[in-house]
């Protein structure tokens, strides 16, 4: 590569202080961590599941857990995480005080008409609202975005997402129950990304497939064909591949009219404990060369999203990288997703 690429977003210069709603793992194993390492003060935390809010403090030496939302929400000169079932975000933004900065974990919401909802709350209480969308953020992916912007590749013409892994769905127990899985939990990471660097796609193609192994999850193999003039764009996520790490495959791949990238997202191949993300540049006709990377998606790319809510929150970042009405369009794609699944291909003509 010509000149280093950028992989850490700024930090806030005078960190607010964070209300965390929600107590589940990823609250434990991602956000509270990267907070606590970036000396980000935290000044509280509410579940419903007192007892799992209160063993966080104990673990994280936070000093106070909230017992109610109402008393989470009155605690003044803050800005507010939220990572809770899609179900429950409508909900709280509804409570939270006027103006305040909110960080609000993917999915945003159910479904489209659910995302509509939360957007239209947050306007009509004027929250400076983000949705945590922290691929965006991780620093193989803003090295991508950054390379792409500067011209490295050269005009776009290929983007592939492939994952094949086995995702241990049951880490998330609330998940048994949802009607929408791959595509609204997961895979909506690489659309949120590919929306990043070419925009709306022009519409979608999908089919998405339950694992008969896994009865009681929704679809968990999911392929999508999004539509944009000029470049072949695919996403194949199949996270039922149980035959051994060797095949497992965790990549994007952009390939461009002067030089082509591939990342590796190291956490799908060993959910949670992740191998090293790692970034491959090659001009064209080769070779490829391995970019040193900062860290990885799990935990570095955590760090953006707050980083950027609060820098915003403060004047000192101009604008919102995933604000909620941006997370809307990504939402829209997804939608889409599920329509096409179900209307299923074209048939083949008749030879009559």
């Amino acid at each position: 590569m010509p000149e280093p690429l950028p992989q850490q977003w700024p930090v806030p210069s005078t960190p607010q202080p964070i209300v965390v709603v929600g107590a589940g793992s990823i609250v434990r194993d991602a956000h509270l961590p990267v907070y606590r390492r970036l000396g980000f003060p935290v000044a509280g935390i509410f579940d419903l599941n007192i007892e799992a809010a209160k063993a966080l403090a104990v673990r994280f030496g936070l000093d106070r857990v909230f017992t109610s939302l109402e008393e989470a929400a009155a605690t003044d000169g803050v800005v507010f995480d939220l990572a809770v079932p899609p179900g429950a975000i409508q909900g709280i933004v509804s409570k939270l005080p006027p103006g305040a900065g909110v960080l609000i974990q993917k999915p945003l919401g159910n479904d489209f008409e659910d995302a509509k909802r939360i957007v239209a709350i947050c306007r009509e209480r004027g929250l400076r609202a983000a949705s945590n969308f922290q691929l965006r953020f991780s620093p193989d992916m803003l090295a991508l975005k950054a390379a792409i912007d500067r011209g490295d590749l050269g005009d776009v013409l290929d983007v592939e997402v492939r994952v094949v892994v086995h995702t241990p769905w049951e880490y998330w127990a609330f998940l048994k129950t949802a009607p929408r899985l791959e595509v609204l939990m997961h895979s909506i990471h690489y659309i949120d990304l590919v929306r990043r660097l070419l925009g709306d796609p022009a519409g979608v193609y999908c089919k998405g497939l339950r694992n008969p192994l896994t009865p009681e999850f929704a679809d968990a193999r999911t392929t999508m064909i999004l539509d944009y003039p000029g470049v072949r764009c695919s996403i194949l996520a199949n996270h039922s591949h149980r035959f051994g790490p060797e095949k497992q495959r965790s990549q994007i791949k952009v390939e461009g009219t002067k030089g082509a990238m591939i990342a590796t997202m190291g956490v799908n191949l060993d959910y949670p404990h992740g191998k090293p993300d790692e970034l491959l540049f090659a001009p064209e006709g080769g070779p490829w060369e391995a970019i040193p990377l900062r860290g990885s998606w799990f935990l570095e790319a955590f760090e953006g999203p707050m980083s950027n809510l609060q820098r915003f929150v403060s004047g000192e970042d101009s604008a919102l990288v995933s604000p909620v009405s941006d997370a809307l369009r990504t939402m829209a794609v997804v939608e889409a997703c599920y329509a096409s699944s179900i209307a299923g291909g074209l048939p083949l003509p008749s030879e009559e």
